[in-house]
């Protein structure tokens, strides 16, 4: 494979070559977007390859690894489980489990699914929080270095991945179904989507269109399916084997990358942001109820300084798995016209992407772009250039 270079020619973001960012991206870089109404997709394009080995095109069809917007749709079926009364957003998710989670340095606190979604349980990311197959999440979080030892539960803001393979697990014991699957049936079928948590649930046909994620240098790290879905889709065993069949349902979340391994594309994106644009319904059916919507967009936690860790003013205000912004004196004004919005950002493998609803407006974007190596280029806040210039096009 050719490598290319971190940085080149002015990358030509359009819908339909429409403008020319501000600042240079890495030659190659491939973004897809999609602004909606709560009717329908309102405008939509895509620029650069979603395989750079066969030339073929990216389209907003084109499902990607949308990192940590991943944790907005896990909270879907979290809360469809709290409607239905197999999960309290409030109990000690050591009755699911089956075992004491606790952090060690505060023992007499539990740690409830609301503190799990709004990352304030006190679990960081001092551990390698992708288990794979034959371990389970209890061995991984008898590290002391799960938890954090200065904050208790509830007390401090620490985004952490590692607060999903937990959800997971507990959303396993309380369906007795395997994350994915249990996924697919509660979420990601209800609403038509062709999607999936690590490929598992996907269509051949949505394997054939998956968009490769490649490093700055242009070697691929994730994705390259070649028209077929993985024969191992999660972490292998240490002993490099892969049989899924013997899984213990609820022993380990991780598998299925709940915190950043769902499988989408532009399209379905905005399908999800209509739902929420609509206060849970979806066509003629409700998918969430009113409050489930309105516990997910809560305010569980805005930053005041001390209370918890801002990442240089990207987190200010966090629900449910759903971030809102702007926040005064944060760094988080995304669109850059202080409007209130809810949704949720992601980054991982040069991928940047994003989920944001204007509720008052009753519009959204979905977007996102790959190719962007570990460090792109910054913007005017807290975010990349390259999403500002994307997640802009809402205020068309």
């Amino acid at each position: 494979m050719t490598r290319l270079p971190v940085l080149g020619a002015i990358l030509l973001l359009a819908a339909g070559c429409a403008s020319v960012p501000a600042r240079p991206h890495p030659l190659g870089a491939a973004f897809a977007w999609a602004t909606f109404d709560s009717d329908r997709i309102t405008d939509s394009g895509a620029s650069g390859l979603a395989d750079r080995r066969t030339g073929r095109a990216l389209t907003i069809d084109d499902p990607v690894r949308i990192a940590s917007v991943s944790k907005l749709v896990a909270a879907f079926g979290a809360m469809r489980l709290v409607e239905e009364g197999k999960l309290d957003l409030d109990a000690d998710v050591s009755e699911q489990l089956g075992w004491p989670l606790r952090n060690p340095h505060f023992p007499d606190r539990p740690i409830s699914l609301r503190l799990l979604l709004s990352h304030q349980s006190s679990l960081t990311d001092d551990i390698d929080y992708a288990i794979p197959l034959g371990r389970t999440v209890r061995e991984a979080l008898r590290d002391p270095a799960a938890f954090d030892a200065a904050h208790a539960p509830g007390a401090y803001f620490r985004y952490a991945n590692l607060n999903f393979p937990v959800i997971a697990s507990v959303m396993e014991k309380a369906s007795g179904e395997r994350f994915d699957r249990l996924m697919a049936r509660l979420v990601l079928a209800p609403l038509g989507l062709d999607a999936c948590f690590n490929w598992t649930t996907c269509s051949n046909a949505a394997a054939g269109r998956a968009a490769v994620l490649y490093a700055a240098d242009g070697s691929v790290v994730r994705d390259d399916l070649q028209g077929r879905l993985p024969a191992c889709p999660v972490v292998a065993a240490a002993d490099g084997s892969c049989d899924l069949a013997g899984y213990a349902v609820g022993s380990n979340g991780a598998l299925f990358s709940p915190q950043g391994g769902l499988r989408i594309s532009a399209r379905d994106l905005a399908t999800i942001g209509r739902m929420l644009l609509n206060e849970g319904r979806h066509g003629q059916s409700r998918f969430l109820n009113e409050w489930s919507i309105a516990e997910l967009l809560g305010q569980y936690w805005r930053f005041e300084g001390t209370n918890g860790q801002s990442e240089d003013g990207f987190y200010c205000s966090y629900g449910l798995a759903v971030q809102s912004l702007p926040v005064a004196g944060c760094r988080d004004d995304l669109f850059g016209d202080g409007r209130q919005a809810f949704g949720h950002a992601g980054e991982a493998y040069g991928l940047r992407s994003g989920l944001w609803i204007d509720r008052e407006r009753g519009r959204g974007i979905a977007y996102f772009a790959t190719g962007l190596g570990d460090n792109p280029p910054p913007g005017e806040t807290a975010y990349r250039a390259i999403e500002e210039e994307l997640a802009r096009r809402l205020k068309r």
